[in-house]
């Protein structure tokens, strides 16, 4: 006698993980048994690693790895508690301290995550009288923490700043704060946002204006400040970034005026529930922003690579979407086909996965490139894309 099979309440993940594959949106993660760096051990094979967001190569850095093991045997593997009972540690005033000198700030605080650090700034700062216009393009988190707020958030177009004036004109007035989001590097695509004309426009609205330089801070200005330091902006705005891509390290920031970070300490429930940072990520990026900001040649060796697969690129006459940053995201078709360009470079020893919907509206295959990264490397890059 054949038995009908039992019904639970989660077979939908079934049909739902048969959805994913059908539309060709599954992932899987690749292990990675090495330290990080231009070549990577990936599922036990040697690989050019051009997919990482080590910018500046610190994360295998021997002077970070000693800072991190000198902060665990002083403060010991663990904060032990959130930041307002036993996870404040001297190290975390320390760090503070030298994010908020990179950017030029008067304060700092450092979350757990540079996820965190926007969920609970943004939830902190707007509500549901307020109003968030944020970028179409803007990162999970800046979404996330307007969705969090309750504040009514509303996108205009990626980097349409008449748009942006356009949605300021019908909707501000109608609410008691505005607050607008946007990433300084857009990660996915690696344009920049035009932060000195939504600055004009925050001030001409009276708004509030949070800036995302996760994938900025280390590469941009000239003490690695990022691209609001590059742009010589020194007005009142929030600044939050991760420690975990440039850095080398772990964890988020936000930099920005001594009240604000006060208020955020009272406020921001990501910071204020949530285990202090370790010791050894916290000495880490400690290690690394001084680096930063005296190592100005690992940043022009980083521009100079930039630099050499734009010409590259251009003289193959392969076209990215920005050429401004060190992402180069480039557009080769439909989802079977960036997949198969994406196979086609591992078989050839590079790892440059396809980013596909739904992190990004259109499927590409996303270089990110290293200060380490070698002539000889990129030019093997470039032949293989050649061949292509």
């Amino acid at each position: 006698m054949k038995t009908e099979p039992i019904s639970t309440p989660y077979d939908w993940l079934d049909r739902s993980l048969d959805s994913i594959h059908k539309a060709n949106w599954y992932r899987s993660t690749q292990t990675i048994t090495s330290k990080a760096g231009t070549i990577a051990t990936i599922d036990g094979r040697e690989m050019l690693m051009f997919a990482s967001n080590n910018y500046l190569g610190l994360a295998g850095d021997r002077r970070l790895i000693e800072a991190a093991i000198s902060a665990t045997e002083i403060y010991g593997t663990g904060a032990t508690g959130s930041r307002l009972v036993t996870g404040h540690l001297a190290l975390h005033e320390e760090l503070e301290t030298a994010i908020a000198d990179l950017k030029n700030t008067e304060a700092a605080l450092v979350f757990s995550s540079g996820y965190l650090a926007n969920l609970g700034t943004i939830s902190a700062i707007v509500g549901q009288r307020d109003l968030i216009l944020g970028d179409e393009y803007n990162h999970s988190c800046l979404k996330k923490g307007g969705v969090l707020s309750g504040a009514t958030a509303i996108d205009y177009q990626h980097l349409n700043l008449a748009d942006l004036t356009a949605k300021l004109q019908d909707h501000r007035a109608k609410y008691r704060r505005c607050l607008i989001t946007t990433d300084s590097v857009f990660s996915m695509d690696g344009d920049l946002a035009p932060l000195r004309e939504i600055m004009d426009l925050a001030n001409q609205y009276d708004c509030m204006v949070l800036v995302d330089e996760a994938h900025g801070t280390g590469v941009f200005g000239d003490r690695g400040g990022g691209l609001t330091n590059a742009l010589g902006i020194q007005q009142n705005l929030i600044q939050v970034g991760t420690l975990s891509k440039a850095l080398g390290s772990l964890g988020g920031y936000v930099a920005g005026s001594a009240k604000l970070i006060d208020y955020l300490r009272n406020r921001a429930a990501t910071w204020i529930y949530t285990t202090g940072l370790s010791p050894a990520d916290t000495g880490a990026a400690i290690a690394a922003i001084n680096i930063v900001i005296t190592e100005t040649i690992r940043r022009q060796q980083l521009w100079q690579n930039v630099e050499t697969v734009k010409q590259g690129l251009q003289d193959l006459g392969i076209q990215a979407i920005a050429l401004d940053s060190p992402i180069m995201a480039i557009e080769v078709g439909d989802i079977p086909q960036t997949l198969k360009m994406a196979k086609h470079l591992r078989d050839n020893g590079i790892f440059a996965p396809a980013i596909r919907p739904p992190t990004v509206p259109t499927p590409r295959i996303r270089l990110t490139l290293m200060a380490s990264h070698t002539l000889s490397q990129i030019h093997f890059l470039m032949q293989c894309l050649q061949v292509w």
